[in-house]
C-alpha cells in the first residue's frame, strides 16, 4: 500500500500480483533467463572457435613452407634516376625476360635497400602495352635473387612502390571514421585491426601449413564474429542477438556453398590457385579454398545486416513498447526487405567488378552467355554471389525473429511480471496508467483520500473479471 505522501506526489506503486507478493525472489527475471539462454547457446561456439584456432595454428613451424625456386625473391626498394628508349638486344642485362628484338625502356635504378644499397644498376623493360611505364623519379620494388648484389642480372623489377600513399589513404580513412563515429568509430577501427590480425596471423599460416581451408575459414569466421561484434557494439543482449543471427546465417551459407560446389563440379583450380599449388610444391584443397573465400567474404556483409536488423527491432520497440511480437516482427521485416535488397545488389556488383576483366575476355571469345556462365572461373563467381545472397536473405527473418523474442522478454521484466505471464503484465500496465490518471486528478484537488479510494475499486474490478 503506498503512503499518502507518495500518492499525493504522483509516484505510482506496483500493484500486487494475484498471489499477493509482487516482488517474489523464487525465480530469475525473464530478462535474466534470456541472457543466460543466449550465453548458454553462444558460449560453446566461442569456445569451439578458440579451441579450433589453437589446434589448427602451426605452432613450432614456419608460417609458410619453403616455396619453389623462382617464385620468392627478396624485395628491394629503388628509385628510377634515368630512363631512355633503346634496343632490347643490347647488353642483355635486365633479367626482365626481354629475349628478342624490339624497343625497350632502359632504366638506371638507384637501390635503397638490400646488400648493395646506394649502388646503381641497369634494367631493361619491354616497351609493350602489357608492361608498366616507368619514368624518372618513380619509386619501384625489385626482386633480388641473392647472387652478386651489384650485378644487374640479379635484380628484376616487380612493381611500383605504393607504401607511402597507401599509408596516407589509411590515415585519411581512420581520421574520417573517428571524426564521424567518435567512440564507435574508434571501436570499429579496433575491430578492423582484430579482423586483419586473424586473417594474417591465423588464416594464412594455417592454410599454408596444410590445414583444411574450409575448416580454417569457419574457425576464423567465428573468431572474427565474436571479437568484432562485441568490440564494436559492446557486450549486451542486443549484440548477442546479432551474433546468433550471424552464426545461423553463416552456417546456412557454408552448407549451401559446399553443396552447390559439389553439384556444379567446381574444382577451385583457377589460375591463381594453380600458381599457388605450383609454388608450394604440395597439394592443397582447391575446392576448400574456394569455399573458404565464400564464407569469409559473406561474413562482412552478414554482420552488417544482422546488426542493422537487431537495432531496428530495438528502436521500434523503444518507440512503441506496446507492439506485440507479430507487429514488431512485421515492422522490422519491412525495414529488412529494403536493406537486403540493396545489400544483395552490393554483393553482386562487388563480385562483378572483381571479375570484370575475366568477363571482358570471355566476351571477346564470341561465346554465348550460357557457355561463359558454365566455365570454371565464372561459375564459381556465380555460386559465390548467389549463395552469399541466399544467406543475406535468410539472415533478415532469422535475426528479426530472435531480436523480437529477446527484446520483448526484456520488456516483460521491466513491466514487473514476477510470474512471467504476459497477460498479467498487460493488465498491470493498464492498472498503472489508470491509477496515475486518478492520482493526477486528486493531486490537483488536494485530496489524498480520494486517490486511495478511487484506486481500490479498480483493483477489485480486475479480480472480478
Amino acid at each position: 500500500m503506498p503512503s499518502p505522501e507518495d500518492s499525493a506526489n504522483g509516484i505510482p506503486s506496483t500493484p500486487p500480483t494475484g498471489h499477493g507478493h509482487g516482488h517474489g525472489h523464487s525465480a530469475p527475471s525473464a530478462s535474466r533467463r534470456t541472457r543466460r539462454l543466449l550465453a548458454a547457446v553462444l558460449t560453446p561456439f566461442a569456445l569451439a572457435a578458440v579451441t579450433g584456432a589453437v589446434l589448427l595454428y602451426p605452432f613450432g613451424q614456419h608460417s609458410a613452407p619453403e616455396a619453389k625456386p623462382g617464385f620468392t625473391r627478396n624485395p628491394v626498394d629503388g628509385v628510377v634516376v634515368a630512363a631512355r628508349t633503346g634496343s632490347c638486344t643490347t647488353g642483355g642485362t635486365s633479367g626482365q625476360g626481354t629475349g628478342g628484338s624490339g624497343n625497350c625502356v632502359l632504366l638506371r635504378v638507384e637501390l635503397h635497400g638490400g646488400p648493395a644499397s646506394g649502388s646503381t644498376i641497369e634494367q631493361r623493360v619491354p616497351d609493350e602495352p602489357t608492361t608498366p611505364e616507368f619514368g624518372v623519379g618513380d619509386e619501384i620494388v625489385l626482386s633480388y635473387s641473392g647472387d652478386s648484389p651489384r650485378e644487374s642480372t640479379s635484380y628484376r623489377i616487380v612493381d611500383y612502390q605504393r607504401g607511402g600513399w597507401l599509408l596516407v589513404l589509411v590515415g585519411l580513412f581512420a581520421a574520417s571514421v573517428i571524426a564521424l563515429g567518435r567512440v564507435k568509430g574508434a571501436a570499429s577501427l579496433l575491430a578492423l585491426t582484430l579482423t586483419m590480425t586473424v586473417l594474417l596471423g591465423f588464416v594464412l599460416p594455417a592454410i599454408l601449413s596444410g590445414a583444411g581451408p574450409l575448416l580454417v575459414a569457419v574457425v576464423a569466421a567465428g573468431l572474427i564474429m565474436f571479437c568484432v561484434l562485441y568490440a564494436t557494439h559492446g557486450v549486451s543482449a542486443r549484440t548477442s542477438t546479432a551474433v546468433l543471427g550471424t552464426l545461423a546465417s553463416l552456417s546456412l551459407i557454408g552448407l549451401l556453398s559446399a553443396g552447390f560446389a559439389a553439384l556444379t563440379g567446381l574444382t577451385g583450380l583457377d589460375e591463381s590457385t594453380s600458381s599457388l599449388i605450383s609454388a608450394l610444391g604440395h597439394d592443397i584443397d582447391a575446392r576448400g579454398l574456394l569455399l573458404a573465400g565464400v564464407v569469409i567474404g559473406a561474413l562482412g556483409v552478414l554482420d552488417d545486416v544482422t546488426v542493422t536488423q537487431t537495432s531496428a527491432v530495438w528502436e521500434l520497440h523503444h518507440a512503441n513498447p506496446r507492439l506485440r511480437w507479430r507487429e514488431l516482427y512485421s515492422a522490422a521485416l519491412r525495414i529488412g526487405r529494403d536493406h537486403v535488397a540493396s545489400s544483395v545488389n552490393t554483393l553482386v556488383l562487388a563480385y562483378a567488378g572483381t571479375a570484370l576483366p575475366l568477363l571482358l575476355t570471355y566476351k571477346l571469345s564470341g561465346q554465348s552467355f550460357g557457355d561463359i556462365a558454365t566455365t570454371q572461373d565464372v561459375a564459381q563467381e556465380i555460386v559465390r554471389t548467389l549463395v552469399g545472397s541466399l544467406g543475406l536473405i535468410a539472415a533478415v527473418p532469422l535475426t528479426t525473429a530472435i531480436a523480437a523474442t529477446v527484446v520483448l522478454s526484456e520488456n516483460d521484466t521491466r513491466d514487473g511480471a514476477g510470474d512471467g505471464s504476459g497477460a498479467r503484465s498487460e493488465e498491470r500496465r493498464a492498472d498503472t496508467y489508470g491509477v496515475l490518471d486518478v492520482v493526477r486528478r486528486a493531486a490537483a484537488e488536494g485530496s489524498t483520500r480520494a486517490v486511495l479510494g478511487a484506486a481500490r475499486p479498480r483493483r477489485g474490478s480486475r479480480s472480478r473479471h
